[in-house]
């Protein structure tokens, strides 16, 4: 495994080859979603996955590589694979098709969610596991409040009939909490989407840490709660405000891991 990703970033020319520039593209950020999750430690080994769907192609995405960590991601080493999670183009690894249940099912419902993360840190799934799941108790926590769906817990997302389930809950949310299970953030864009989950993981922590104190909690007037919401909003419909927030994790991944776009 860890021959073949060599051999891969060695020969990033041959395994371009064939693919459009946009899906050249796709596969630069998916990569780096990966290396950057795995830098700010929101990896569980091999498992989990963020996918992307593929522009111009109609029913195909990219997924992780099954087996590899996700530091070990390249742009040529992602596998395209169709809604049922089956590969349809040649590459050497395995892919997953069970973890993609989740996915294919946000792919098929929501159309405008070209980007899908999932993630099974410490905090996610442990505010996932609390009956009353993120609470809008700091700034952060409250670019979710009342943008962010549940979905109860049916044991590993092997059944295929769960996909509509899934997708009811998430709605027209951008972010999901999987209870007992973990969260999924959803965007139009890499940078949308990781920015959600950068900060619905953030929240998670704050959340694990403020209840930790045993103390009583400061909660918001509901009025401020919809206030700051709104904000976020606005700033979510601004992609240069975005857009240079994702420019800033480039930048630091071209620094510590350039590997991730061969």
């Amino acid at each position: 495994m860890g021959r073949e990703t060599q051999q891969l970033v060695k020969a990033p020319g041959s395994q371009r080859a064939g693919k459009s520039e946009a899906e050249w593209q796709t596969r630069v950020e998916l990569a780096a979603c990966y290396r950057l999750a795995a830098h700010y430690r929101m990896t569980d080994i091999i498992y989990t996955h963020i996918t992307a769907r593929v522009p111009g192609e109609d029913g195909h995405f990219l997924i992780n590589p099954y087996g590899l960590m996700w530091e070990e991601i390249t742009a040529s080493s992602l596998v395209k694979v169709d809604v049922d999670g089956n590969k349809v183009s040649e590459s050497p690894y395995r892919v997953n098709p069970a973890g993609f249940t989740i996915h294919s099912a946000v792919h098929r419902g929501r159309h405008d969610a070209a980007w899908v993360m999932h993630t099974h840190t410490r905090s996610g799934v442990a505010v996932s596991c609390l009956a009353e799941g993120l609470l809008p108790i700091n700034q952060i926590a409250l670019q979710f409040y009342g943008r962010i769906g549940y979905h109860d817990f049916e044991g590993i997302a092997l059944d295929l009939d769960e996909r509509e389930r899934v997708v009811a809950s998430l709605d027209s949310n951008v972010a999901l909490i999987l209870r007992n299970h973990g969260l999924l953030t959803v965007g139009a864009s890499a940078a949308h989407m990781f920015s959600k989950m950068f900060y619905l993981n953030k929240a998670c922590e704050i959340q694990e840490s403020a209840l930790a104190m045993g103390r009583p909690l400061q909660h918001f007037d509901p009025a401020i709660a919809e206030r700051v919401v709104s904000q976020y909003d606005e700033l979510d419909q601004d992609d240069s405000e975005i857009g240079l927030e994702w420019k800033a994790h480039l930048r630091l991944l071209d620094r510590l891991d350039p590997g991730y776009s061969s």
